[in-house]
């Protein structure tokens, strides 16, 4: 079917004026008062009054849809045809825009506001027959009617119903045969009229019948031909009427009000979506923190023995099996090292495999013989070296070196009377022995943090724990922490200098090395501990602290006792400034022996533990 060119808004304004008809019958149609009869314009059908002829175009023509003049579209209301030939036929009026000058010759009016004269119509007419049969060859004038107008021999209209017989004039019967190869016969179908049906040769006539026949039911005046154009601002859509152009634009508004409220929904749902993904990471980011921290409470309670692993004497057995297995141990020497650990534990004493005892008498001679490069030394009581054996490795040395102190003060007769009847117990008897402090009051908190229970684990045991068995046996100490570091690189020489103070306190001599009657200080820091014995004042004016470890191995420290004992063998008890780097060290320091009514009020002020802190 051929595609009609036709002015998009002409046939808005057709459509709408139409629609005006419709919506009120009322308004009178155009009637051709040809004869003493009344004769339709649309049907040719005569009648004798003009109530008749109201009746005839209502029943007959006023009650077909709305059809849109290029595509037939039907069975839609005026306003969304107007939005439909907008959006889709709004190209198809390019072939009118070259007739747009001679259809202002043609229909427009004069100054004098009178119409043009036939003499004007012929010019355009010549001018049109001139233009086809310029571009078109086979249009001449023979071929043309008389009127110099072409015409289509067929026509179409779906806005008549099918009753409707249409009269074939001269002028509508004319033969198109001649100009059938003609750009016209396949590019061009005549509009019909949206008010009465009546169909015209171009749009050019039909606009000149609409205005004519049916001026009455247009918004505009016939006289306003060279109207205003109106663009919308949203397409920029060319409209001749302000009406129509509002409606246009109210069919944008609809369209992004509608638009506006799908964003709404979209957004809505992005929103649900949104947060419920927000809610799968939280509990993701919550179940993998739970798992996180889960690990590290194992992790710690592997580390400081509240695993529920077993304590002392089940790691020594495990051990010495290993060593069987691997054959570093004998089968019976694992019998009798088994036999010996039983005994031990059932007695609470230490079988003292691991003992080094006689290093300080060694270190006084080595002194008194050698290092040439230290200017004084002050050394500890007796004290004996305790090493870690099969069932405290890697967590025990808290509990060796309360062995080295108590070694030391069991050999001190200043502190007889506050220990008599003890020997230096063995491990699972040292965790007994703090139970036991626990339950007579001393510090409650750290109980707590135990689960006020040791013997069984391998928890570890720091400064506080030591404190309170010292204290509970009535010796007097107190504790010092060194929270920060006091010197440059992360150093403590603050630490130094108070253990310097500890040990030369008694009074300063002339001799080398001094033997004082100091016991040994504990040592704490973050992981291990160890035992201060003595402390060096080299002749640059440089301390260095003398260390027991109990990482330490006992062949180690028994190359100590020999009679030619050679520096490189102090090596690994001597620890200068720049050893001690730790973020934090805290020291156990004893001072004599308590009565029972300090020990009382020491009980009393562990319920909230407290410290010396330096600085």
């Amino acid at each position: 079917m051929p595609e009609k060119i036709i002015d998009a808004s002409h046939a808005l304004l057709c459509l709408r004026a139409r629609q005006c008809q419709l919506r009120d019958p009322k308004r009178k149609p155009s009637i051709s008062y040809l004869f003493t009869m009344l004769s339709c314009d649309i049907c040719g059908e005569t009648v004798t009054s003009e109530p008749d002829m109201k009746a005839h175009l209502l029943i007959v023509h006023m009650e077909s849809e709305v059809v849109c003049p290029f595509c037939k579209l039907s069975g839609v209301n005026y306003d969304e045809m107007c939005f439909h030939i907008e959006t889709a036929h709004f190209e198809q009026n390019e072939l009118e825009r070259n007739f747009e000058r001679i259809s202002t010759i043609q229909y427009g009016t004069s100054e004098n506001g009178k119409d043009n004269t036939p003499q004007c119509r012929m010019e355009v007419n010549s001018s049109i027959h001139s233009a086809c049969a310029s571009n078109h060859p086979k249009i001449s004038a023979q071929s043309l009617p008389k009127d110099c107008t072409l015409k289509h021999k067929a026509f179409y209209s779906e806005n008549l119903t099918e009753s409707r017989k249409f009269p074939k004039s001269k002028e509508k019967q004319c033969d198109l045969s001649k100009i059938k190869g003609s750009v016209y016969e396949t590019m061009y179908s005549p509009p019909d009229c949206p008010f009465c049906g009546k169909i015209e040769d171009c749009s050019q006539d039909m606009e000149t019948h609409v205005k004519t026949k049916h001026a009455n039911l247009l918004d505009t005046p016939l006289e306003d031909c060279d109207q205003p154009l109106y663009n919308c601002p949203m397409c920029g859509l060319i409209c001749t009427n302000y009406h129509i152009l509002q409606e246009h634009v109210d069919l944008h508004l609809e369209e992004s009000s509608f638009g506006q409220g799908m964003d709404r929904v979209q957004c809505s749902r992005d929103l649900e979506l949104a947060h419920h993904l927000q809610q799968e990471e939280d509990r993701r980011r919550k179940s993998e923190e739970s798992r996180q921290e889960m690990e590290e409470f194992q992790k710690l309670q592997r580390q400081y023995g509240l695993d529920n692993s077993g304590g002392y004497k089940q790691q020594q057995l495990r051990n010495m099996e290993r060593e069987v297995n691997r054959g570093r141990m004998h089968p019976s020497e694992f019998h009798k090292r088994r036999a010996d650990m039983m005994e031990s534990l059932a007695i609470g004493i230490d079988d003292g495999k691991t003992k080094t005892s006689g290093i300080i008498e060694a270190l006084h001679r080595y002194y008194q013989n050698a290092a040439p490069d230290v200017r004084r030394v002050w050394l500890s009581t007796v004290v004996d070296h305790f090493q870690s054996s099969f069932g405290d490795r890697g967590w025990g040395c808290g509990y060796r070196n309360f062995q080295m102190l108590l070694s030391s003060l069991l050999q001190n007769d200043a502190y007889d009377d506050c220990l008599k009847g003890i020997s230096v117990p063995c491990i699972p008897k040292i965790q007994s022995m703090i139970e036991d402090a626990w339950k007579e009051g001393f510090d409650p908190q750290g109980a707590s943090q135990l689960n006020n229970r040791l013997q069984g684990t391998k928890a570890w045991i720091g400064a506080c724990e030591v404190y309170t068995l010292l204290t509970s046996l009535r010796v007097k100490c107190h504790i010092v922490d060194f929270h920060k570091s006091t010197g440059p690189l992360g150093t403590h020489p603050r630490l130094f200098e108070w253990i310097l103070n500890y040990y030369s306190s008694e009074g300063e001599g002339s001799q080398k090395v001094v033997c004082t009657s100091k016991p040994p200080i504990y040592l704490q820091h973050q992981g291990h501990s160890r035992t201060v014995v003595g402390i060096e004042e080299r002749k640059n004016r440089t301390l260095c602290l003398l260390i027991f470890d109990p990482g330490c191995p006992s062949r180690e420290m028994q190359k100590l006792l020999k009679q030619d004992v050679e520096a490189s063998n102090l090596k690994q008890l001597r620890k200068f400034v720049g050893n001690l780097k730790h973020k934090q060290y805290q020291i156990v320091s004893v001072e004599g022996v308590l009565t029972s009514e300090e020990k009382v009020a020491r009980r009393q002020a562990s319920q909230v533990f407290t410290a010396e802190k330096i600085p």
